[in-house]
């Protein structure tokens, strides 16, 4: 892997055939991070001094927005040739991000083989098992023996995307068994397909949400996952480095959506615009809450001017039982993202949560009790009371919302993500503060104060 400091000398290179050198000699992904690194007006001559199977390699590599910036730069023959000679999976992921016109295009240039691969792909819905797989894949029939079949691989699937699988299907292209290369490679050359290949096959429907199919292939230790229709006819793979794409793309849009950043695919190094479009819609909502919870505390202006200790005790109680609603909410969505819990578990779940929540609550209470005293007058040390009975009671919901509210929405099929955690903090401080300047009103009318 380049440093950032190699990738910046390799873009700092001004001399062309130097230039020309250093970036055959990288690595495809390397090169791709080197041509990001450079300024626009020189990516296009960068691009255009790789050998021609190196740039298409390196093509694949690239963010769709330089993609785009080459495809309109570029002449149309080079054009044709790199759009052509991509993965299917890539391509349609490419168009994906392209303007209709520019897709209509590149569509037309291609060669009906490869224009019938893309829009199968382009067919399913986005985030499905379909869209995430490649057409490439090694196919084999029944009656072949081993030495017909790796006679059939070498001549034949050379530039299929992996051949450590082979998928052994019916005249009708029924998906019956799979075969790994290491089978064909260690079996006679007499012995036939069926006798050899599994017909315990792990597959996924193209309808599956992608993540379903990546937490298959991480179950079963697969390096490609068989994808097929509702007829059992196989349609395509999805192999392990897709299933990377997914993973990462899954995890970063969980944790951008508990964080509230809209849409959850914000980049580190995004331009200023994109940021402010993510964050400032969940920023100006919280306000609209925050504004609820401000709301909740107005009646008791007079109760806080009376007691003055209050306003050091809320903030604390309002941070602690938001930080116990986050932890117990990222804790469940990492579970039902990564397939280690569902909304059957629900109870098994809330019962830890519980447990978990009454030991905390109790440890947490009892240390705002033991502040509020340190903090309190002699005649307000009533207060400390109030306030750790609090806290224990909104750890404890803390705990419970945390797991309640993802495992309901994940039951009714939505992303459990979509629980962020400012909003469930903010519901938080809300009930918090009602309930202890509540009881704080009622203890003052007691005492005598009110």
């Amino acid at each position: 892997m380049l440093t950032q400091e190699r990738r910046a000398q390799v873009a700092d290179v001004t001399d062309l055939n130097q230039l020309k050198c250093e970036l055959n000699a990288l690595q495809a992904v390397d090169v791709g991070d080197c041509i990001v690194e450079m300024p626009p007006e020189q990516r296009a001559i960068a691009f255009r001094l790789l050998n021609k199977d190196h740039a298409i390699a390196v093509f694949e590599y690239l963010p769709p927005e330089v993609q785009e910036e080459l495809i309109n730069s570029l002449q149309d023959t080079q054009v044709c040739q790199i759009i052509e000679a991509m993965q299917p999976d890539a391509r349609a992921e490419l168009f994906d991000e392209l303007p209709a016109g520019i897709v209509k295009r590149l569509v037309q240039q291609l060669s009906p083989a490869e224009r019938q691969a893309t829009a199968t792909i382009l067919g399913y819905a986005e985030g499905t098992a379909g869209r995430a797989m490649t057409t490439e894949y090694v196919r084999l029939r029944e009656g072949l023996t081993v030495g017909e079949a790796l006679s059939k691989i070498r001549l034949a699937d050379g530039d299929k995307e992996t051949i450590y699988y082979a998928y052994v299907t019916d005249n009708n292209r029924k998906l019956v068994r799979v075969v790994s290369l290491r089978q064909l490679l260690f079996s006679l050359p007499e012995a036939r397909i069926r006798d050899i290949a599994s017909s315990r096959v792990i597959k996924a429907y193209t309808e599956m949400p992608q993540e379903e199919a990546a937490q298959l292939m991480k179950r079963y230790d697969l390096i490609a996952l068989p994808v097929v229709d509702r007829e059992d006819r196989l349609v395509g793979i999805i192999t392990i480095d897709d299933v990377v794409d997914i993973l990462e793309e899954e995890a970063t849009a969980d944790i951008q959506k508990l964080a509230g950043v809209s849409g959850g695919d914000e980049a580190a190094l995004s331009p200023p615009q994109v940021t402010i479009r993510k964050r400032l819609p969940w920023l100006l909502g919280n306000i609209g809450l925050y504004i609820g919870a401000a709301s909740a505390i107005a009646p008791f202006q007079k109760v806080i001017s009376l007691v003055p200790v209050l306003a050091v005790i809320m903030p604390i109680l309002s941070n602690t039982s938001g930080n116990v609603a986050i932890q117990a909410l990222s804790v469940t969505v990492r579970g039902l993202g990564v397939g280690e819990v569902t909304p059957k578990d629900t109870l098994k779940i809330l019962r830890k949560e519980i447990l978990a929540g009454l030991g905390t609550a109790l440890a947490l209470g009892l240390a705002l009790g033991i502040l509020s005293l340190i903090w309190s007058s002699q005649q307000e040390w009533w207060v400390a009371l109030v306030a750790a009975m609090v806290m224990g009671i909104n750890v404890f919901i803390a705990a419970t919302l945390g797991t309640l509210l993802p495992m309901g929405l994940k039951r009714v099929n939505l992303d459990p993500a979509l629980i962020s955690g400012p909003l469930l903090t903010t519901m938080l401080d809300a009930v918090g503060f009602l309930t202890f300047l509540t009881l704080v009103s009622l203890a003052l009318h007691m005492v005598g104060n009110g």
